[in-house]
């Protein structure tokens, strides 16, 4: 169980040991994903010299989360969590290994890289769910809210170090003996030892298992995440605004279109470019440590939409660099607020024993908006160029908000991010609708 602790600060939920543990572990692993995705497409380009094969790899990692997060959701619910995550980050270990072996015995064809990545995507499907529900039992509940905004900060802090870690060490010139460790050996090598780390760090905690459910493993209990997920609209809300939003707003995928041929800045622009959303998502994590969301969070969410969408629109018609860097600092800042508020619903509005499930399906959707949002991103701007493509995005990003303003009041009208305000909020919501 979570330690207790009545202190109160920016770090408050650092006074859990069993969160200090996990946390650290997170920005290892993290760190070393990144790394290993960099290593990943260099080394496949080097092989394949085609884009098509390179994109590839997004697929191989992503494809098993399609076919198996339902399951992982029940997998759980059902047993302990923290036993789940060793054994997924454990196979992820072993793959990474054979990356390695891979990369100090290079070879010609590229499909046992996709098959390992397969086997990474598949570790990765079933930890996510578990990962998930595991955080609210690593705090006291009046610390949960704090715990979720730092661990959006560990999360954007890695996911700006890893890119660079795995850039540098890729680079990394070795010679005489070493030599065979240039390139993507020594990323992969990197990144088995943030993932030793990482099982260390996990099985040093001393959470207890709690509320697991023994219900059979069938289509029912399965599909149970998404029948509750629909039941309860302030749930429904929350992810569907984050699903359609960051679906029809994913201007990030046009970056190196707009670093040249808009903003006319050369590859050393795409770079600064892409660090802008993080540098904005990081900077408003920190801010809510020590200013956290106390009252009207729902209508704040629909707000940083709304803000999100607006800042995309104008970096869709930017022509300066400084205004474009300034929107996607604003597209980063404001969308992090969501998250943090969306993290806090999912999990707080959520039984203990349905937390699995329905982390899934967050999963499942949020992951698929990232995803396709990057696909819908290029084919728009394919069909109507990039500008129109990033503006008709924004806009439609603010016809969601708008749209989920109405079709859930219950989100509008949610307050303090705690369990019994939101399951107040939403039991107002139900009692509202008309009966069938």
């Amino acid at each position: 169980m979570a330690e207790g602790g009545s202190g109160a600060g920016a770090a408050i939920a650092f006074l859990s040991r069993d969160f200090r543990l996990y946390q650290t572990a997170r920005l290892l692993v993290i760190v070393g994903a990144e790394a290993q995705s960099v290593g990943v497409a260099w080394q496949v380009y080097q092989i394949t010299h085609s884009a098509l094969k390179l994109g590839l790899t997004g697929l191989a990692l992503f494809a098993p989360g399609i076919f198996f997060v339902l399951a992982a959701g029940h997998v759980a619910d059902r047993y302990d969590r923290r036993k789940i995550i060793l054994a997924c980050y454990s196979l992820q270990a072993a793959c990474t290994a054979v990356l390695l072996w891979f990369a100090l015995h290079p070879r010609a064809h590229v499909w046992p890289i996709y098959a390992v990545l397969l086997g990474i995507g598949l570790g990765r499907a079933f930890s996510g769910p578990a990962s998930s529900a595991l955080l609210p039992s690593l705090v006291p509940k009046n610390h949960f809210v704090n715990a979720v905004t730092w661990g959006a900060i560990v999360f954007q802090t890695a996911n700006i170090a890893g890119p660079a870690v795995g850039g540098l060490l890729f680079t990394l010139p070795m010679r005489g003996m070493a030599a065979r460790w240039n390139g993507a050996a020594s990323v992969y090598a990197f990144t088995l030892v943030t993932l030793l780390a990482f099982v260390a760090l996990v099985g040093a905690m001393r959470t207890q298992v709690v509320n697991v459910t023994k219900n059979a493993f069938n289509a029912e209990t399965m599909l149970a995440g998404l029948k509750y997920v629909w039941e309860t609209k302030l749930l429904l809300g929350s992810i569907s605004l984050d699903l359609f939003a960051v679906l029809l707003g994913g201007a990030t995928a046009l970056l190196p279109i707009y670093a040249t041929e808009i903003l006319h800045a050369g590859p050393r622009a795409l770079g600064l470019l892409r660090a802008m959303p993080s540098l904005g998502a990081l900077g408003v994590s920190i801010l809510m440590t020590t200013r956290p969301i106390e009252r009207g969070a729902g209508r704040k969410m629909l707000t940083c939409v709304a803000l999100f969408g607006v800042a995309t629109v104008v970096f869709g018609v930017s022509r300066s660099m400084w205004v474009s860097l300034i929107a996607l600092v604003v597209v980063g800042a404001s969308d992090m607020v969501s998250v943090v508020i969306r993290g806090s619903i999912l999990q707080l509005a959520t039984p203990p024993d349905m937390r699995g499930r329905v982390s899934a399906v967050n999963w499942l959707f949020v992951g698929a908006s990232n995803e396709f949002g990057e696909f819908e991103s290029g084919v728009t701007a394919q069909w109507w160029g990039a500008v129109r493509s990033v503006v008709i995005g924004g806009i439609g990003s603010l016809l969601v908000t708008g749209s989920a303003a109405v079709l859930f009041p219950g989100l509008r009208q949610a307050d303090a991010l705690t369990a019994e305000s939101l399951m107040e909020s939403n039991l107002q919501q139900s009692i509202a609708e008309p009966v069938e």
